[in-house]
């Protein structure tokens, strides 16, 4: 049922966006063969040969979406102006490319996402403003040129007014009942509501700017009168960017002010082409700036803090485990080549079984390792969380792992755990490609430089060996650690740590690829399950 419901959505979305497109396809039949192409020229040359004309009108177009900002700022005052901006100019540049003005979603969706504000705020707060937007357009068109903008708006502006009056009431219900709840949320008082209008009338400035082009010299009056009759017109916009509909009620409002319909048309549409441009060009920007982006952050944040050194008790031992998944060729001998003490402490060894089907657990215990059961196979992932919280439980001086499958050497371990106790680094990582790889598969030394390479982008941090298998941790970095999702722990851990600011190094160590057992890595299941997982680390720091 719920697949048959997803099909639906997505045939609906579909069906809405042929729709308008068609529907923008259909004013262009129309709009196009009445355009004097002679003077939309020299109306295009008129305005290169006075670029300040042009930088003038897109600055005045520009300024009302700060104003717009501004009254957003005031009713959601921890909101910084520079993501109400973006919020603001991302829906404008998506209405411009999606029909029925299905752009509006992404103000909310942007400070939802990149500034943590509340979805119910941010949607009460903007169908609010939105709708105080509409409110102003009929109050300006009502006051320069009442009978006028009336007229030209007829029946169905009255009845979009009315759809529009009761959003209006629904929104600020909404706003109200939010406000209440929460102190970040204040109600728009006369400065806010009024900035609408403000945001119209620097609007205007660019229709009238433009009009010169094509030699109609609008008086203010007029130039508000015409860009809030279009703007209405576009309350219920089909195609996108409300093209046609705008077009048609600007040339309206020309023809009943007196102006030539021709020169009306050629005017009203470099008036939209300007808008369009900048809409289209700011959106984009938007989408990036001010970070994080609307994508969220691809890498971690730049910091300088970073964890010192904490006394580790004389006392506390070097636990290393191994988690282990149906290798019972295997895990006796990586067992036999653990040292038992290394830097005049001992090592305290575990077996994590992640729910093996062989005899594993029975080889472990009889070559004399303690082993911790998982039960059902959970992922790696969850068999290192387990690990690194029973070394927390132990208070460990250093908590280690490695597989064990052979491949990594528990001999080695005296190096992994040096940097730890001589008080230099709080997470350490056994570099293969710093140290003697007797034998690896060209395929995987291949995918090992390429992700360990997007690791280093990611972290901001010079790292050799992004995937390595050996890894210690001290008490502090061990007990602060999160593993977010059960597959893998690899690049989660290191980001993880990196964001906390706990200290990075790497140590040389051997390496010869497995010659029992098989690898749980595949390509495609594991950039299906690491990626997102990745994404999700560096968006929850």
């Amino acid at each position: 049922m719920n697949f048959l419901s997803a099909i639906r959505g997505r045939l609906s979305t579909i069906t809405v966006l042929i729709v308008g497109l068609l529907a923008g396809l259909a004013a262009a039949i129309v709009v196009v063969p009445n355009v004097d192409g002679a003077a939309f020229r020299q109306a295009a040359q008129q305005a290169a040969e006075r670029p300040s004309g042009v930088i003038g009108a897109l600055v005045a177009f520009g300024t009302a979406f700060v104003f717009r900002a501004i009254a957003w700022q005031r009713v959601l005052p921890e909101l910084p102006f520079g993501h109400a901006l973006a919020g603001i100019h991302l829906s404008l540049g998506a209405n411009h490319v999606l029909p029925f003005r299905l752009g509006e979603p992404l103000r909310v969706l942007s400070v939802v996402r990149r500034r943590c504000v509340g979805i119910e705020a941010a949607t009460a707060s903007t169908i609010t403003l939105r709708s105080a937007d509409m409110l102003a357009v009929v109050a300006l068109g009502a006051v320069v040129a009442p009978s006028a903008f009336f007229g030209l708006v007829g029946l169905a502006g009255w009845l979009i007014l009315a759809l529009v009056v009761v959003a209006a009431l629904v929104g600020w219900k909404w706003l109200s009942s939010v406000a209440r709840r929460r102190p970040d949320v204040v109600m728009p008082g006369v400065i806010a509501l009024s900035l609408s209008a403000v945001a119209w009338v620097a609007e205007s400035i660019l229709v009238r700017q433009v009009a010169t082009w094509v030699g109609i010299n609008l008086s203010w009056s007029e130039a508000i009168l015409v860009t809030t009759v279009a703007v209405a017109a576009q309350i219920a916009a089909i195609a996108p960017g409300g093209f046609g509909t705008y077009e048609a009620a600007a040339v309206a409002a020309y023809v009943l002010l007196g102006y030539d319909a021709e020169a009306a048309l050629i005017a009203a549409l470099a008036a939209h082409a300007l808008k369009t441009v900048y809409s289209l060009i700011v959106g984009v920007v938007a989408a990036f700036v001010p970070a994080p982006s609307l994508a969220g952050r691809l890498r971690l944040d730049k910091t300088s803090h970073m964890i010192g050194a904490t006394p580790i008790p004389a006392h506390a031992p070097v636990v290393l485990f191994m988690p282990a998944y149906n290798e019972e060729e295997a895990v006796a001998g990586c067992i036999a080549r653990v040292p038992q003490q290394v830097h005049g402490r001992p090592v305290e060894l575990f077996i994590v079984d992640d729910g093996s089907r062989d005899s594993t657990v029975a080889r472990a215990r009889a070559s004399g390792a303690e082993v911790v059961l998982l039960g059902q196979n959970q992922g790696l992932g969850a068999a290192v969380r387990v690990g690194l919280q029973v070394g927390v439980d132990r208070q460990a001086a250093v908590v280690v792992f490695c597989d064990a499958d052979g491949e990594y050497p528990p001999e080695e371990l005296h190096n992994i755990v040096a940097p730890i106790l001589d008080g230099a680094a709080d997470y350490v990582i056994g570099s293969r490609f710093l140290g003697r790889i007797d034998h690896m598969r060209p395929h995987r030394r291949f995918g090992n430089h390429v992700l360990t390479r997007v690791l280093q982008v990611v972290a901001r941090r010079r790292i050799t060996d992004g995937q390595s298998g050996y890894r210690a941790l001290s008490f502090e970095a061990a007990r602060s650690a999160e593993i977010i999702h059960d597959f893998n722990y690899a690049q989660v851990l290191t980001l993880d740590l990196l964001a906390k600011g706990f200290r990075y190094q790497e140590v040389p160590i051997s390496y010869h690829f497995r010659t029992t057992g098989e690898s749980f890595i595949k390509l495609g299941r594991y950039l299906r399950n690491v990626v997102p997982a990745v994404y999700r680390e560096i968006n929850a720091t």
